[in-house]
């Protein structure tokens, strides 16, 4: 992991079935060197691991359906 990586929290798994809104501003105000973005389950996305990047994967219902973490 680069430098931006290290120091700051990289996982949420307190976030697990919380809705997005939820999850992208606590992951925002936990860590500032990263920004959330929502995807949809079962969309289809790049393979390449980002530090300043948290994925953050919801159902239909808006809930997340995966453990945020940076990447």
């Amino acid at each position: 992991m680069t430098a931006q990586c290290d120091g700051k929290k990289t996982s949420w798994p307190e976030l697990l079935h919380k809705d997005w809104f939820t999850a992208v501003n606590t992951i925002a105000s936990e860590n500032s060197l990263v920004s959330a973005v929502v995807v949809p389950e079962n969309s289809v996305v790049t393979d390449d691991f980002i530090c300043a990047r948290v994925r953050v994967w919801v159902d239909k219902e808006g809930k997340v359906t995966m453990v945020p973490k940076v990447g």
